[in-house]
């Protein structure tokens, strides 16, 4: 009998599938950097251009990390769009 398409996802590993093989390096890196965002607690001072300002070194690298965050989601949201153009 031959197998369906449903049959054969159905069939496929959890980590052998494509989705979850590109999630697992994103969730342990995340995780390790917020482990290391969160163990550094101490006041510092950051100058932003012209004003200075003193906060807690966990919340300079977390906007730091969301902003690295957000890049790279815009990045990897536009990258088929360039590529789907069909040759004249």
């Amino acid at each position: 009998m031959a197998e369906t398409g449903a049959d054969h996802k159905a069939k496929t590993p959890f980590l052998s599938r494509p989705g979850v093989r590109r999630l697992i390096p994103f969730a342990l890196i995340t995780a390790i950097a917020l482990v290391f965002i969160f163990e550094n607690r101490a006041s510092v001072k950051i100058r932003l251009l012209i004003p200075e300002v003193t906060m807690p070194l966990w919340g300079a690298l977390l906007i730091a990390w969301g902003l690295g965050m957000l890049a790279c989601a815009f990045t990897l949201r536009r990258r088929p769009k360039r590529h789907s153009r069909q040759p004249r």
